[in-house]
């Protein structure tokens, strides 16, 4: 079969196209091109979520490296992506491998490659890998014995989060969160955020309830997305905690949600806006910002406010990472929850973006809901909807961008449509700075219908234009 890899690294069912076989495979290719960038004996990183047979799969990728005359560090238990690619700049590693589907269904699994920086790896880069796994046979597995390995030295198995957390210290004012404690509900979703938070905030004088920590590779029977309705459990807790917030991780803690004390849902949107401002507005910080197609117009009008350059990339942390590489970055963030900030890796972290929801919490010392209103007031009103459709057939993008800008209403909702974008699916904006986006998954089997108004009505009526358009692609 053909493996690519997709917006972050390659997805499949397991047990299906997600199998041992094709896992050594990948890692064969993987483990050549470690070796064309780094030479024999480069060191190199490996991690793994809690989804079903991820340690297993990690292990083989580990085997397989070693078996190529790469030296590996392996994780001793589950971790997040964060942690482990903090690990792979923190330790001068070539490259890692993460074992996860993050936030996809638990049927899935996958692996996300890691560059040195700690972001994914370059589109180039997964494209040789790609090359690699379609040389042609004979296909040669090196695969090496663990024990042996382990015994040589060329695997070794380490804990991630002492760096880790070190390195967030530099990043989070544990000061002003220590000064003004507070009650918060953690929700890791049964993945591999589980006690990160909780640990961080030992000694913190915060009242720590943590929910779903447990291992559960099926997640509880939900996907580990920080949404609603998978966040359900957290806002039962919260209602139940007398004055508590809840701060929610996804399936590799790459990605953070949130639920304020009245057990309303705080989109990654609002997360990214309150961390823009208070790092403007109470860091005294400024520099760039990054947002995907799908996120929030509240950034423009934050950026505006504040003279900050502004970039709109396609959906995909990697386009982000991109420009932190490049650029004076000082936020850059997705509708998805994946936010990360200067001075961090060119990662999306739910633990480090959870982290400094307290801090913001702490700081203005008054309840989320009243830092979010004000929010609202001043860069809002922000009404948001996102349907995924699942698809009976693969979509051509080319093609479905091609007919939705060719045949582009001129209002949606009595509202004017004035610009059509397609640098990402196809994004219709209208003169209420409402807008509607039409794009396949580049993860799994799904369309998604995104919609921002400032009338909730209008956000579903664009919901529904959408969901009729989709129909016919």
């Amino acid at each position: 079969m053909a493996i690519h890899f997709g917006t972050d690294g390659w997805r499949a069912v397991i047990s299906e196209d997600f199998t041992f076989d094709n896992v050594r495979r990948v890692a064969q290719a993987i483990a050549e091109y470690f070796s064309e960038i780094g030479g024999v004996g480069a060191q190199t990183i490996v991690g793994f979520d809690t989804r079903f047979l991820s340690d297993r799969y990690a292990v083989e990728v580990a085997r397989v490296l070693a078996g190529n005359n790469l030296i590996v560090n392996l994780t001793n238990a589950d971790a997040p992506t964060p942690a482990v690619s903090f690990a792979v700049k923190d330790q001068g590693a070539i490259g890692g491998v993460m074992i996860t589907a993050s936030h996809n269904p638990p049927r899935y699994n996958g692996i996300k490659l890691k560059a040195a920086n700690g972001g994914s790896a370059l589109a180039e880069d997964t494209k040789r890998v790609e090359v690699l796994l379609d040389k042609g046979s004979p296909f040669s597995l090196n695969i090496a014995d663990l024990e042996t390995t382990i015994a040589e030295g060329r695997i070794a198995r380490f804990d991630p989060a002492p760096a880790y957390e070190e390195h967030l210290k530099k990043l989070i004012d544990r000061q002003i969160i220590d000064t003004k404690p507070g009650k918060v509900v953690i929700d890791p979703m049964h993945g591999a955020g589980r006690d990160y938070i909780r640990d961080f905030l030992v000694g913190s004088g915060w009242q720590v309830t943590q929910i779903r920590h447990d291992m559960n590779p099926g997640f509880g029977g939900i996907h580990p997305e920080p949404i609603l309705p998978h966040l359900n459990a957290l806002v039962d807790a919260v209602k139940e905690s007398g004055g508590a917030f809840g701060v929610a991780t996804d399936g590799d803690a790459d990605r953070t949600g949130a639920v304020d004390e009245d057990g309303c849902f705080v989109s990654p949107h609002v997360i990214f806006a309150l961390a823009l401002r208070y790092l403007v507005e109470k860091r005294g910080l400024r520099g760039s910002v990054v947002k995907t197609v799908s996120t929030t117009l509240m950034i423009d009008r934050i950026c505006r406010a504040y003279n900050l350059p502004l970039h709109e990339t396609p959906v995909g942390f990697n386009h982000i990472a991109d420009l932190m590489m490049k650029d004076d970055v000082l936020i850059g963030g997705e509708e998805s929850g994946g936010i990360s900030i200067r001075g961090h890796i060119p990662e999306g972290d739910g633990v480090l973006m959870g982290l400094l929801l307290l801090e913001i919490v702490a700081h203005a010392g008054v309840p989320l809901k009243e830092l979010i209103a004000d929010l609202q007031q001043k860069y809002g009103p922000h009404h948001y909807a996102r349907k995924d459709l699942p698809l009976a057939r693969p979509v051509a993008k080319k093609d479905m961008v091609k007919r939705l800008t060719e045949g582009a209403p001129g209002a949606i909702g009595g509202v004017r449509v004035r610009e059509v974008r397609s640098n990402d699916g196809v994004k219709y904006l209208l003169d209420d700075d409402s807008w509607l986006l039409i794009r396949p998954s580049g993860t799994e089997p799904v369309l998604r219908v995104y919609a921002e108004s400032p009338d909730p009505a209008l956000v579903a009526e664009l919901i529904g234009y959408g969901e009729s358009v989709a129909a016919g692609v």
